[in-house]
Protein backbone atom coordinates (compact mmCIF):
# COMPACT_ATOMS: atom_id res chain seq x y z
CA UNK A 1 0.00 0.00 0.00
CA UNK A 2 1.51 3.16 -1.30
CA UNK A 3 0.46 6.54 0.65
CA UNK A 4 1.77 9.68 -0.85
CA UNK A 5 1.42 13.01 1.41
CA UNK A 6 1.92 16.10 -0.07
CA UNK A 7 2.83 18.66 2.33
CA UNK A 8 2.09 21.69 -0.20
CA UNK A 9 -1.48 21.14 -0.29
CA UNK A 10 -4.38 22.46 2.16
CA UNK A 11 -5.76 19.53 3.14
CA UNK A 12 -4.76 18.15 6.47
CA UNK A 13 -2.70 14.91 6.11
CA UNK A 14 -4.83 12.60 8.14
CA UNK A 15 -7.55 13.55 5.35
CA UNK A 16 -5.22 12.56 2.40
CA UNK A 17 -4.16 9.32 4.21
CA UNK A 18 -7.83 8.61 4.92
CA UNK A 19 -8.59 9.84 0.96
CA UNK A 20 -6.33 7.41 -0.54
CA UNK A 21 -7.06 4.54 1.75
CA UNK A 22 -10.89 4.67 0.89
CA UNK A 23 -10.02 5.18 -3.29
CA UNK A 24 -7.60 2.00 -2.55
CA UNK A 25 -10.80 0.37 -1.34
CA UNK A 26 -12.84 1.43 -4.04
CA UNK A 27 -10.63 0.28 -6.85
CA UNK A 28 -10.64 -3.10 -4.96
CA UNK A 29 -6.70 -3.08 -4.34
CA UNK A 30 -7.07 -3.53 -0.52
CA UNK A 31 -10.05 -5.84 0.08
CA UNK A 32 -12.36 -6.94 3.19
CA UNK A 33 -9.80 -8.49 5.62
CA UNK A 34 -6.68 -6.86 4.27
CA UNK A 35 -4.48 -5.63 7.33
CA UNK A 36 -3.70 -1.81 7.37
CA UNK A 37 -0.30 -1.01 8.07
CA UNK A 38 0.42 -0.38 11.76
CA UNK A 39 0.09 3.37 12.87
CA UNK A 40 3.80 3.09 14.09
CA UNK A 41 5.16 1.82 10.78
CA UNK A 42 3.07 4.38 8.71
CA UNK A 43 3.73 6.92 10.43
CA UNK A 44 7.81 6.56 10.62
CA UNK A 45 7.47 5.83 6.34
CA UNK A 46 5.57 9.02 5.91
CA UNK A 47 7.62 10.93 8.36
CA UNK A 48 4.75 12.00 10.00
CA UNK A 49 3.26 11.78 13.47
CA UNK A 50 1.57 8.96 14.96
CA UNK A 51 -1.43 10.96 16.18
CA UNK A 52 -1.91 11.80 12.50
CA UNK A 53 -1.99 8.01 11.43
CA UNK A 54 -4.00 7.45 14.42
CA UNK A 55 -6.44 10.01 13.52
CA UNK A 56 -6.86 8.95 10.28
CA UNK A 57 -7.30 5.45 11.16
CA UNK A 58 -10.28 6.68 13.58
CA UNK A 59 -11.78 8.35 10.85
CA UNK A 60 -11.79 5.56 8.71
CA UNK A 61 -12.86 3.45 11.60
CA UNK A 62 -15.65 5.41 12.62
CA UNK A 63 -17.03 5.90 9.09
CA UNK A 64 -17.03 1.89 8.94
CA UNK A 65 -14.18 1.33 6.46
CA UNK A 66 -12.06 -0.65 8.95
CA UNK A 67 -12.21 -2.56 12.35
CA UNK A 68 -9.15 -2.41 14.77
CA UNK A 69 -8.84 -5.40 16.59
CA UNK A 70 -6.49 -4.35 19.87
CA UNK A 71 -3.39 -6.15 20.21
CA UNK A 72 -3.73 -7.26 16.60
CA UNK A 73 -4.11 -4.21 13.89
CA UNK A 74 -6.76 -2.21 11.20
CA UNK A 75 -8.24 -4.30 8.85
CA UNK A 76 -10.23 -3.35 5.74
CA UNK A 77 -14.44 -3.77 6.81
CA UNK A 78 -16.73 -5.12 4.30
CA UNK A 79 -17.02 -2.07 1.55
CA UNK A 80 -19.28 -1.20 -1.12
CA UNK A 81 -17.38 0.15 -3.79
CA UNK A 82 -19.88 2.03 -5.60
CA UNK A 83 -21.11 3.58 -2.47
CA UNK A 84 -17.67 4.81 -2.10
CA UNK A 85 -17.23 5.96 -5.46
CA UNK A 86 -20.77 8.05 -4.71
CA UNK A 87 -19.43 9.35 -1.50
CA UNK A 88 -16.71 10.56 -3.02
CA UNK A 89 -18.23 11.90 -5.84
CA UNK A 90 -20.07 14.16 -3.36
CA UNK A 91 -16.96 15.32 -1.91
CA UNK A 92 -15.93 16.23 -5.11
CA UNK A 93 -19.08 18.00 -6.32
CA UNK A 94 -18.94 19.94 -3.37
CA UNK A 95 -15.17 21.23 -3.81
CA UNK A 96 -16.40 21.86 -7.55
CA UNK A 97 -19.36 23.95 -5.95
CA UNK A 98 -16.82 25.83 -4.15
CA UNK A 99 -15.11 26.80 -6.85
CA UNK A 100 -17.99 28.00 -8.87
CA UNK A 101 -19.07 30.44 -6.44
CA UNK A 102 -15.17 31.61 -5.83
CA UNK A 103 -15.18 32.26 -9.12
CA UNK A 104 -18.31 34.27 -9.59
CA UNK A 105 -17.53 36.40 -6.62
CA UNK A 106 -14.13 36.76 -8.65
CA UNK A 107 -16.26 38.10 -12.05
CA UNK A 108 -15.50 35.33 -14.04
CA UNK A 109 -17.70 33.79 -16.57
CA UNK A 110 -19.17 30.55 -16.51
CA UNK A 111 -17.60 30.00 -20.13
CA UNK A 112 -14.08 31.28 -18.40
CA UNK A 113 -14.38 28.63 -15.73
CA UNK A 114 -15.68 26.06 -18.29
CA UNK A 115 -12.41 27.25 -19.93
CA UNK A 116 -9.66 26.65 -17.05
CA UNK A 117 -11.63 23.52 -15.99
CA UNK A 118 -11.10 22.20 -19.68
CA UNK A 119 -7.24 22.84 -19.56
CA UNK A 120 -6.91 21.60 -15.64
CA UNK A 121 -8.49 17.91 -16.87
CA UNK A 122 -5.79 18.25 -20.19
CA UNK A 123 -2.79 18.06 -17.40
Amino acid sequence: MQIIINHALMIPIYEQITGQIKTLIRKEELKEHDPLPSVRSLSKELKISALTVKKAYDSLEAEGFTVTVHGKGTYVAAANPELLLEEQKKELEADLELAVQKGRRYGISSEEMRDLFEMILED
